[in-house]
């Protein structure tokens, strides 16, 4: 079939097959009415029975029956011939002539909802395989190889385009257009062979941490965002359907403003945090990523209280991340603080929600998933120019029996409470990084620096007095000295750190001279993004 000098194409043959029925029904009249001649398999043509829309069944247009409950019904010669022959090459159109096999010039196919299948809870493999479509991403894949003939649509968004440019040019789509098809239809199908690659990675048990040969990531788009770190960038949210737990992708936004980049980065920090911390309530009140403050307390309202006093100052315009549902006493301490971009918590009590719901450009989110705080087995992606990097997930515990104690001061039962929860807080921060503790409440916390020894100075000075008696955590190990006498001037009773330095002996030397307790761990918990 020759083209027109514009590269447009004349539609007389279109095949529909869709698991999506949306607008089928609109874009099939369409095609009727320019006299096209439609094909179409069992539950798409039923549908357009219905709406006594004529269509040729795939049967009928094969001369073979669909078999095995459907798994086969396009996967046939005739349908790849028609879809697939290069109409301007003699030798094939010859071919296409003998073997009586028909052009076939759109191909409108949307596939099997694998993505929304396995994204429900307990979802069983028998029924996630079923939903693995295979003619189907032949059928588009074949067309978008051979868009210069052929006209695929994947997408049901796409369907008010076509019809205008069908009934605008007399039933015939543009080069342009069928390349842009071409294009999103390659983008699908690889995102959707993603989600089964991803899917089938998942159903093999853990025996090692190897990672695969070729990464795949399959994320939809959630949304456009306004912009993106500055308002001259651009930005989009994507989230991954088969991931099942806490997400920011899966909260629900109760109140407030669209969220933005940097609150969606920021939140997803907050919800790391909170997910290390289920025993007690917990609060932590972030900015840019980092902990200003953070607690364990018997109460929620208590644990926010203690988190906030750690350091009011850069809680301004803050993140908060909680552990509980959200009652009224926390609510009115919340309700009172000064410029709150964003909570997160697994829900909140009613009355405490028409509260907080009174500061109308605050983000409220409810995450339930954070009560069920499942092993988190994602492994963690960072995306750089021309690559990416994969690692687990820092989830390395410390327990006490874990701590080696190295200073001629042993910590005492009280101590070793606030150095554990110091240390799991102190992976949060970026390093260079120190936190400070009094029990479990940070007091000080010094971030991301380029040596040690200024982040224990910051930490100091953030927690000013209450720096007295407190503990430290260390991310990495302290290279020298410095770091040690800058926490005994600042009144640090006791310090845990990896160890592991050159330097070891004369920083346990420093210790054992100011009478602070110092135990190793033996890990790090360095976090550079």
């Amino acid at each position: 079939m020759a083209k027109e000098k514009s590269g447009r194409i004349k539609i007389r043959r279109a095949l529909l097959s869709v698991s999506d029925k949306t607008n089928l029904i609109e874009i099939a009249k369409v095609l009727s009415n320019l006299g096209v001649e439609i094909i179409s398999t069992g539950g798409t043509q039923a549908e357009l029975k219905k709406a006594k829309i004529k269509s040729i069944s795939i049967s009928s247009f094969t001369g073979f029956p669909e078999i095995l409950g459907g798994r086969v019904k396009t996967l046939h010669p005739k349908v790849f011939g028609g879809i697939l022959a290069k109409r301007e090459d003699e030798e094939q159109k010859r071919e296409i002539t003998e073997q009586d096999i028909k052009y076939i010039d759109l191909v409108v196919v949307n596939l099997y909802p694998f993505g929304k299948v396995i994204s429900q809870e307990e979802v069983k493999e028998e029924e996630a395989i079923e939903n693995i479509d295979i003619g189907g991403p032949s059928m588009l894949r074949a067309a978008a190889k051979n868009h210069n003939s052929v006209a695929v649509v994947v997408n049901p968004q796409r369907y008010k385009k076509i019809i205008q440019e069908l009934e605008t040019n007399d039933g015939s789509l543009s080069l342009d257009t069928r390349l842009n098809l071409a294009s999103e239809t390659f983008q699908h199908t690889a995102y959707y062979d993603s989600m089964i690659a991803k899917y089938f990675k998942d159903l093999i048990p853990k025996m090692d941490d190897g990672f695969p040969e070729y990464l795949t990531l399959g994320w939809e788009k959630t949304q456009d965002l306004r912009y993106g770190e500055n308002p001259h960038q651009k930005a989009a949210f994507y989230k991954d359907p088969a991931f099942w737990g806490a997400s920011i992708s899966r909260c629900e936004i109760l109140s407030g403003k669209e969220l933005s980049y940097n609150n969606i980065i920021d939140l997803d920090a907050a919800l790391s945090m909170v997910e290390d911390f289920s025993e007690k309530p917990f609060a932590a009140i972030l900015k840019h990523t980092n902990p200003c403050g953070a607690a364990c307390a018997d109460g929620l309202d208590k644990a926010y209280e203690d988190a906030l006093a750690c350091d009011p100052v850069s809680a301004f315009g803050c993140i908060i991340g909680l552990n509980r549902v959200v009652d009224m006493e926390t609510a009115k301490k919340i309700h009172d603080t000064f410029f709150v971009e964003c909570v997160l918590a697994p829900g909140y009590e009613q009355e405490a929600l028409e509260l907080l719901k009174k500061k109308k450009n605050r983000r409220f989110l409810a995450c339930p998933d954070l009560l069920d705080f499942k092993e988190k087995r994602e492994n963690m992606v960072k995306v750089i120019k021309g690559g990416a990097l994969v690692q687990t997930p820092d989830q390395h515990e410390i327990k006490e029996s874990d701590l080696k104690v190295v200073t001629e001061v042993a910590p005492l039962p009280e101590q070793i409470r606030s150095l554990l929860f110091a240390w799991r807080m102190v992976k949060h921060v970026k390093s260079n990084a120190i936190l400070l503790a009094q029990g479990e409440r940070t007091v000080g916390i010094g971030a991301g620096q380029m040596s040690r020894v200024d982040s224990s100075i910051i930490a100091a000075r953030k927690a000013g007095d209450k720096a007295k008696g407190s503990v430290l955590a260390s991310d990495a190990f302290f290279p020298m000295r410095d770091g040690v006498d800058a926490a005994a001037k600042a009144g640090v009773v006791a310090i845990i750190q990896p160890g592991g330095s050159k330097g070891d002996e004369e920083v346990i030397k420093a210790a054992n001279e100011h009478k602070i307790a110092m135990v190793f761990t033996g890990i790090r918990h360095f976090r550079h993004s």
